[in-house]
């Protein structure tokens, strides 16, 4: 499941609408990525996330498809927010759900590490005094 949104989310909501579906689930890995009040030795105030969400959906489909591919999944569930989202706000969660740990935490890990490098997502960081585009990274 993918969702692009502005609104927050609880954690454990979302893994439990998932976890109702499947009872054959015997592991759950997750990342959450937060707003931190310091990147690059400057003070953040915000940040704002902009999306193209046609093209990010896309792009998520495509790699929630790699991932399954990849390692036997039972199901999977991308979350991104977008907007102006404060310090420790949550941005991201994804989780990776399978019979077993390691199916759950390398699937879990290969869509973070996708998410971070080349989803169509652009995040302005704003600072005290002036604010940055980041480039995408690891």
């Amino acid at each position: 499941m993918i969702k692009i949104q502005k609104e927050d989310f609880n954690f454990e909501d979302e893994i439990n609408k998932i976890k109702e579906l499947h009872s054959n689930v015997g592991a759950v890995s997750s990342f959450i990525g937060y707003v931190r009040n310091e990147n690059n030795k400057n003070k953040v105030k915000y940040i704002n996330l902009e999306v193209y969400e046609e093209m990010a959906y896309k792009q998520l489909e495509k790699i929630i498809h790699e991932a399954n591919v990849k390692w036997k999944l039972v199901d999977s569930l991308i979350i991104h927010r977008y907007g102006k989202l404060n310090v420790n706000s949550k941005i991201v969660l994804v989780a990776c759900f399978s019979k077993h740990r390691k199916d759950s935490f390398e699937s879990c890990n290969y869509i973070m590490d996708y998410l971070k490098k080349d989803a169509a997502f652009w995040k302005n960081e704003f600072y005290l005094d002036k604010n940055e585009w980041l480039a995408n990274s690891n």
